[in-house]
């Protein structure tokens, strides 16, 4: 029974400065929400710019339930720009590469594992297909019950793994996002052109057309330090030249 809370990150980054911006997030800042919010690294991922916006990062925090989220928000939000001033020297390298963005909220499917789960059970991908679908109000949560009685077991045929389902909050339970987790790029091409003629494909995107009103796939590409990539939250040690 997965009980945590996640945020989801697009982040719009500025001119050539992604490796610097996933280095920041992992390295310098995920130990410290570690250590102050009981915070989790989910994953921090590159989002491959042909097939959706550009140059962006995926971030994903998980945290300890509603009340750890509680939690966290109050510690961010003091000071008069609702920044922790104690990590105003952290803001500030963190505007040197990104340039805006925009988060959710998300609550997880019960069957969907921490990301502790995944380290443990070894989930890699070469690349990760991420899938935000708009559905009907109300029918997110049957959306993501479809995805893993029909697309788990359609997808993972070709090796495509059902790594995440999860809910948006706060908005009119019309989001989901799904989560793929593809052990190679032969793998991904052989599913996206099979998408067409497999039975089990095509009788899960027909499945779900009563739910769907828009559905978007991009690809990602895991940090160096993104913990389905090492096995581990990121450490003060992965840290290179920063010191809090």
């Amino acid at each position: 029974m997965n009980d945590r809370i996640y945020i989801h990150e697009f982040i719009d980054i500025h001119g050539h400065n992604r490796a610097n911006y996933m280095q920041h997030m992992t390295a310098n800042w995920s130990p410290i929400g570690q250590e102050l919010r009981h915070q989790l690294c989910y994953g921090v991922w590159s989002l491959l710019g042909s097939t959706g916006a550009w140059p962006q990062t995926v971030n994903m925090w998980e945290e300890d339930g509603w009340d750890g989220l509680a939690s966290s928000f109050a510690i961010e939000a003091v000071g008069s720009g609702a920044q922790d001033p104690a990590l105003a020297k952290w803001w500030a390298k963190a505007a040197e590469f990104r340039r805006g963005g925009f988060d959710r909220i998300m609550v997880p499917a019960p069957w969907t594992r921490t990301i502790e789960q995944l380290c443990a059970d070894e989930v890699r991908g070469e690349v990760y297909a991420h899938e935000l679908v708009k559905v009907r109000p109300g029918s997110a949560g049957e959306l993501l019950e479809r995805a893993r009685d029909l697309a788990a077991p359609s997808l993972g045929e070709y090796g495509w793994q059902l790594t995440g389902a999860f809910t948006t909050a706060m908005v009119n339970d019309d989001e989901a996002l799904l989560l793929w987790a593809i052990p190679s790029w032969q793998q991904w091409a052989d599913a996206e052109a099979a998408h067409d003629f497999d039975d089990g494909l095509v009788a899960w995107r027909g499945g779900v057309q009563d739910l769907v009103t828009s559905w978007h796939r991009i690809l990602l590409v895991d940090a160096p330090l993104s913990p389905m990539r090492t096995g581990r939250q990121p450490s003060r040690d992965d840290r290179v030249d920063w010191e809090d």
